[in-house]
């Protein structure tokens, strides 16, 4: 099954190089990109049938035996964050067929997205540590050229920024992953497990995590090392802004995920205490920001970083329902948040303007828009039957379930906030008469308009359909919080049947004769 693993970041290098040699802008590459990307998401759909199937799968590359040579793992949560990758990717390429002409696609814009989603798939699979930081960098480098897509003063205003703020995170990661190394001899995560049980200094290990809830933090934008976020994502082409805010941030909360329930679960009283702080500020100072902006992409923006908190929070909690919840969160909001700013995208061409102050009457001239809107932006807010509903449902009860009564209190005002901004969007935006001095766009083709709302029909629809048919996404959360919890499932598939209970033995002999 070693190729079902390398899959989901081969095939995308491979789509990248293809388009790269084909006609830049022609019909051909676009057709060629969109197939690559369908086949990511057969792939992903067989992984994440596999693991449901059979359990957690591991490859060693070359066969080289871990924990010795590189490492591709997919539990349930790598498989289905995969999955989800597969599925805005497709989104994203349709959506660029109407977002994007002439220069933003002959610069090579789909070239970049394919090696982005390796980049993607590749953290999401790292069985090891160093290659987690190899497949940021990966992303990084794509991340930056899409950004600056276009040109524009802002644009390399706002990738400057972005740039600044992921080196400073990658040199603190690669900083903890050195000490780490040194304070165990290993970098693959399932060996980490283990041999982070026998450092003799335990208290140096807490500090090794701190730098990690650094560069992670960053990476995924919480208080107070989110502003790089709100001042880039605003910037660049749409279909670019709405991958990255499906996914970028998400391979952050990901990676928090993995070390903070696999590697540094020694001082959960103060490591994740400072997740349970981080969350709650994170949620606060998020939902204000986007309640004091008045444009579109900005009270996007500021809302990524308010949903973050919740992702968060379920880390924080480190209880099986605030894992699952956590799951729940983040496969929930990279769909809906992409799909808002595919919505952004739509409302800017049919209303001429960023900014609500200058549009206006959206649901009389798009009416298909407006009604595709409430779906992402009220599932946002936590609206029932909605996904978002449930999502912060498991995780404000997890909160109370551990008598985290405050954050739970802090969980349902950012919800109530979330709401306020979201109408604020539908009554300037939608509902209220356009402004006379307005600029009025001219017409969308028919196809244009029919590309421009696929996408968002289709993640609307997903939306609705996790809402309604919550079971399938509860058990696959529920499975891969189990994960998540109890990792000698994780280790044993790493390292071989025997390896968790024979340091749990080793460990115990070194108490008996330390005693």
């Amino acid at each position: 099954m070693t190729w079902l693993l390398a899959g989901p970041v081969v095939l995308p290098l491979i789509a990248a190089v293809v388009t790269r040699m084909l006609p830049r802008g022609s019909l051909v590459q676009r057709l060629f990109s969109l197939v690559a990307a369908l086949g990511l998401l057969g792939l992903s759909a067989a992984l994440l049938t596999t693991v449901w199937r059979n359990g957690i799968l591991a490859g060693q590359m070359g066969d080289w035996p871990a924990p010795f040579g590189i490492t591709l793992v997919a539990d349930h949560l790598a498989a289905a964050m995969v999955a989800v990758t597969a599925v805005i990717g497709v989104a994203t390429i349709v959506y660029s067929f109407a977002d994007l002409a002439g220069k933003g696609l002959s610069d090579g814009f789909h070239t970049l997205l394919h090696v982005l989603l390796a980049g993607v798939c590749g953290a999401f699979l790292a069985g090891d540590i160093f290659n987690l930081y190899v497949w940021y960098e990966v992303m990084l480098i794509s991340s930056f050229a899409l950004l600056v897509l276009g040109d524009t003063r802002a644009q390399l205003d706002g990738a400057v920024r972005y740039a600044a703020l992921n080196l400073v995170a990658t040199t603190l990661l690669l900083s903890g992953i050195g000490l780490l190394y040194g304070l165990t001899g290993t970098l693959n995560m399932a060996d980490l497990h283990l041999r982070v049980q026998e450092v003799e200094h335990q208290g140096l290990l807490t500090v090794v995590a701190v730098l990690f809830i650094a560069a992670f933090g960053i990476k995924s934008a919480v208080f107070p090392l989110f502003f790089w976020l709100p001042a880039s994502y605003h910037t660049p082409k749409v279909s670019v802004s709405a991958i990255f805010s499906g996914l970028l941030t998400k391979v952050g909360v990901y990676s928090m995920m993995r070390v903070f329930t696999l590697i540094f679960t020694h001082d959960v009283g103060y490591t994740h205490e400072i997740l349970l702080w981080t969350a709650g500020l994170t949620m606060v100072t998020g939902v204000l920001g986007a309640a004091a902006q008045n444009e579109l992409r900005r009270i996007l923006s500021f809302h990524i970083i308010s949903q973050i908190g919740y992702m968060i929070l379920g880390v924080a909690l480190f209880t099986p329902l605030g894992l699952l919840g956590a799951v729940f969160y983040i496969i929930h909001h990279i769909i809906v948040k992409a799909n808002l700013f595919f919505i952004a995208g739509a409302a800017r061409r049919m209303g001429g303007s960023w900014d609500l102050q200058n549009l206006g009457s959206l649901y009389r001239e798009a009416p298909l828009l407006a009604v595709l809107f409430f779906v992402p932006a009220f599932s946002l807010a936590g609206f029932p039957p909605l996904s978002g509903f449930w999502a912060k449902l498991f995780l404000i009860e997890a909160s109370i379930e551990s008598s985290n009564y405050a954050i739970a209190a802090v969980a349902l005002a950012v919800g109530l906030l979330t709401a306020y901004s979201m109408t604020k969007i539908w009554v300037n935006g939608f509902w209220k008469a356009r402004p006379p001095e307005a600029h009025r766009p001219s017409q969308l083709p028919p196809l244009r308009r029919r590309l421009l709302l696929g996408p968002v029909a289709g993640l609307a629809g997903l939306t609705i359909m996790i809402g309604l048919y919550v079971q399938p996404l509860y058990t696959l959360a529920e499975r891969a919080a189990a994960e998540l919890m109890e990792p000698t499932g994780y280790v044993e598939a790493v390292l071989g049947t025997g390896s968790a209970p024979e340091m749990a033995n080793r460990l115990a002999g070194q108490e008996v004769r330390a005693q």
